[in-house]
Formats: structure tokens, sequence, C-alpha cells
């Protein structure tokens, strides 16, 4: 029988965004259990009020009102369910910090993880847009999530083969499924997995040409840090739009009038690089009513001065029609824009 939680009425979460927007919530609520996430359902229910999961809040785009409980996932603890001297199963806690699993997995010599160092945001968080980086996304590792129904409170269990994983993408992120509050994750992780160091950018950083799991978290922590601007000092979301998939026809068209167009094969499309072109469009270092695109990196929108998600979001349409008119692309967001 879950407990009746605390909810607090009224709540700025100013703080609980790492875009710093401001947003009132009805209601709030802490779980820091599977049994509290159950038991703040039932409130929700109990108060006519929908659920909204939130974590570290990296990536979302919060409204000024938002008329629902929050229901704050705050749940630690790493458990190792299996483990046959090579490959380990673990299950983890929502509420763990992202990175410091990642460093904590390679500290005790488990590996697949390290390329996905200092991504923002929790382990619960991962899932949903299937976080990738330099060549790895966290559904090479991920074996299944512990869910609970946001409508009746239910847990369930999902094997990773019906998370439905795509480029930055999973069941948890179609609008039409979101019916699921992520409790905790299972990955498989492994001692003797290889090393994944082929992706140019870094590659390039790595101190040799057969680096160990390690030097590859060090040379992502390096990059990400040179690249990236901190959300503690400048409010931003991490990257802000998907690379765009075109035909292969489009690709070819574009790549013959820009020659330097950074493009990948993505199955049959082809990936383009969102800050090649945000970039290109003349949008990287371009501010407007206290928003910009980055001058340290063009993928990533820093809110400066701005309150709301209307201002935000008005900014970054203009981005998109830059980029569509002059490339015939379109951006898709890649925050949860609620």
């Amino acid at each position: 029988m879950s407990h009746v939680p605390d909810i607090e009425r009224d709540v700025q979460l100013r703080d609980f965004n790492t875009l710093r927007l401001h947003a009132n919530a009805t209601g709030w609520v802490n779980a820091a259990s599977t049994d509290a996430i159950v038991a703040g359902v039932h409130a929700g229910a109990s108060l006519g009020l929908p659920v909204i999961p939130l974590g570290e809040g990296t990536n979302v785009v919060l409204p000024e009102i938002l008329n629902a409980l929050v229901v704050r996932v705050s749940s630690k603890g790493i458990k190792r369910l299996k483990d046959d001297g090579r490959r380990v199963r673990l299950r983890v806690a929502a509420g763990e910090n992202w990175h410091a699993f990642v460093v904590w997995c390679v500290e005790e010599g488990l590996f697949g993880l390290e390329n996905l160092a200092l991504i923002p945001g929790t382990v619960g968080a991962a899932p949903v847009q299937n976080i990738g980086a330099y060549g790895v996304e966290v559904s090479n590792s991920l074996r299944g999530v512990e869910v609970v129904d946001r409508e009746s409170g239910a847990v369930d269990y999902l094997g990773a083969e019906e998370c439905d994983f795509a480029y930055r993408y999973s069941v948890f992120k179609d609008i039409n499924s979101r019916r699921w509050i992520i409790a905790s994750v299972d990955f498989e992780l492994d001692r003797q997995a290889p090393v994944h160091h082929e992706y140019p950018a870094l590659a390039d950083r790595l101190p040799s040409p057969e680096p160990s799991h390690r030097d590859v978290m060090e040379a992502v922590i390096a990059i990400r840090r040179d690249r990236l601007p901190d959300p503690l000092t400048h409010p931003n979301a991490g990257s802000f739009f998907k690379n765009p998939e075109v035909t292969s026809e489009q690709a070819t068209a574009l790549a013959a009038e820009y020659p330097d167009l950074p493009r990948f094969q993505a199955g049959e499309r082809v990936k383009l690089s969102a800050a090649w072109l945000i970039e290109r469009a003349g949008w990287r270092g371009t501010s407007v009513n206290g928003i910009c695109m980055s001058s340290q990196h063009a993928l990533v929108l820093v809110n400066e001065s701005a309150d709301t998600a209307s201002e935000l979001l008005a900014f970054a349409s203009q981005v998109q029609q830059g980029v569509q008119k002059q490339f015939g692309v379109s951006l898709t967001i890649e925050p949860d824009v609620l």
C-alpha cells in the first residue's frame, strides 16, 4: 500500500529546469521510490490533475502555467541483478544522476556507456530520447525499464524491444504513448566490451590509437566541456534541435551547392548536421529578446534573460524558418515541449 504523499501547492519550477524558465505547477510531489511514484499518481487522480514526471529538468521546455501534479523522481540506488564474471546486469533507480552513474561504471570496470559521459540529466531520462554521443546510444546497453502507469498507478516492465528505440526516439517520446513514468532502468554492461573510439572528433582527442575505456570517457568529458556551454552558468537544455534526416536525392542536391555540408548515411536516408545548417544560416551567436544560439556551439539555445517558454519558442521558430528558407530542411526541437 503506497502512502499518501506530501503535496506542495503552487510551486515555482524555475530552479528545476536548466533553461531557467518561469513555470508554476499546481502541485508538486517528491518521489524517492517506485512506491512514492505510485502514490503520486493516485494523488493526482484524487485531485483531478494530470501527472507530469520531472527529473533534473535538463531536456524540457516548461510552460508558464503547468496545471498538473509534478512528480519529482528522486529515487537513488544501483543493484546488481546478475554477474557471470564478464557481463553484469544492473538495475538503476531513475533519480540517479546520469553522469555520476557512467563514472561509477567505468570505475567498477563495467563498460559500454563511457561515450555518454557528461550528458546532463537522470538515468530515468536517458531512455526517453535514447541519448547518444560519439557513436553510442543508450539503447545499445539498455535491457529493460520498470515503469508506472501515470493514469492507473500500475507498475509494469518493458523489455528493450518494447521501447521502440530509434534515433533520439523511444516509445516514451511518442505523444500518444506517454502513459508511463520511468522508475528504474536495467542495463547490461561488459567487462570486455570493445572500445568505441572511431568517431572522428573523439579519435582526435585520444592519447593513443588504442585507448582504454577510461581514456574515451575522459576525452568525451574534455570535448563536452570545451564545446558546450555549462547549463549552470548559461541556462540551456543541450542540443535544442535534432540532426535532420533527408532523402539521398535531397542530400546530393545540397552537397552540390554546399560541398562542406557534413552528412552521414542513416539507413536509406541521410543525416545532416543541424549545427552546420544553423551556423551557415547565420544564427550562431545571434541573440533576440534574451535568447541566443550559443557562439560556443550553434546547436545549443541559451536563455540569457527570458522568462517564459513562449519567448524561447518564438526564437526557436525564427531559427527553424531561417534554415528552412535557405536549405529547404526542417529542424525538429529535441527537448520535450510541455
